[in-house]
């Protein structure tokens, strides 16, 4: 192989290479595991899956409608397909994905790499914000948004395991490593990652480490903030969110996504059918991104933990 496949990360990673290493261990461990890419290979890391087994490897080049269709079809011979390419390039196959995927309720694993605008530079042509609504309107698909390359390897194992469509979303750049590598990953399950009574901070993706950085923020202020790591966006873990909203009396929402349907749209309808509160949804406002590098761009459009502070300090004004 021409690359090493990591085992684990104890360094800041993107969580596409945990995405690489979940695929190279599935094939490993599953030999009816296949792999699609459209010509991104490289970048999305399923290139580490091909590498050690090419004979279940299909590079269908820029055509993301016939590798949607092509994993399909291969999910009804009983083969489990992971369909990789960029988070933006994966709605070019939207409508193919809705009646080929998930009407038939086929076993069809869509991963979308470089999503959000901490893509960064490529700017708004290439920042995928509103992919996690797209794929969540789905009926039959689970939604999963992992925090860091630990948990994006973790949960490629929790969905080979799922019979069922799925979308998974990475990243490009490195993120901080949250989670041990041997840390169990349940679909539909939001970990706590801090206790608090004040308030509640739902967090995806990049925004989950953002949201630690709130919760000492506000710590140091006396103000107590329960963190839930909300890895999967559908199902939603309306236990785990009913329990925090009953005790905080408080709920702010944060992804690197629009407002608009995703994380904090799918908080506001389970709270509003359950334990209405105080609630904030934190990402990008219902507009395109400019280009910039990632910090600049997390900063200018509130996306860093002091901003989710402001956040947290802004609900609880409304819950007195």
């Amino acid at each position: 192989m021409s690359h090493k496949v990591p085992q684990g990360f104890d360094k800041p990673a993107p969580t596409r290479d945990g995405y690489g290493a979940g695929l190279f261990r599935e094939g490993e461990r599953d030999a009816r595991v296949v792999a699609l890419d459209a010509d991104l290979a490289e970048s999305t890391r399923s290139k580490w899956f091909g590498d050690a087994h090419p004979e279940r490897f299909f590079q269908m080049g820029i055509a993301e409608q016939d590798m949607v269709l092509t994993a399909a079809g291969l999910s009804t011979t009983g083969l489990r397909p992971f369909a990789s390419t960029f988070a933006i390039f994966t709605e070019r196959a939207f409508e193919i994905t809705r009646n080929a995927v998930a009407r038939p309720n086929l076993n069809v694993k869509i991963v979308g790499s470089h999503g959000g605008i901490m893509t960064g530079e490529d700017g708004a042509s290439a920042h995928a914000i509103e992919d996690v609504a797209i794929y969540r309107a789905l009926p039959n698909f689970r939604v999963v948004v992992p925090a860091d390359a630990n948990e994006a390897m973790n949960a490629v194992a929790a969905l080979n395991a799922f019979d069922g469509p799925a979308y998974l979303k990475l990243t490009r750049q490195k993120v901080p490593v949250l989670t041990e590598p041997e840390a169990p990953f349940r679909i539909g399950a939001w970990p706590v990652l801090r206790d608090g009574v004040d308030a509640t901070l739902a967090a995806c993706g990049a925004l989950v480490s953002e949201a630690l950085v709130a919760h000492d923020l506000l710590k140091r202020e006396g103000v107590s903030v329960r963190v839930l790591n909300a890895h999967t966006v559908k199902p939603v873990d309306a236990a785990t969110l009913e329990r925090a909203a009953r005790d905080t009396g408080a709920v702010v929402t944060a992804e690197d996504h629009t407002v608009i349907g995703a994380l904090g749209g799918a908080v506001a309808e389970t709270l509003g059918d359950t334990y209405p509160v105080p609630l904030a949804r934190v990402g990008v406002q219902d507009r395109y991104v400019e280009s910039g590098l990632p910090a600049e761009l997390y900063e200018k459009h509130g996306l860093t933990g002091k901003a989710l502070a402001d956040a947290v300090r802004n609900v609880l004004k409304r819950r007195k």
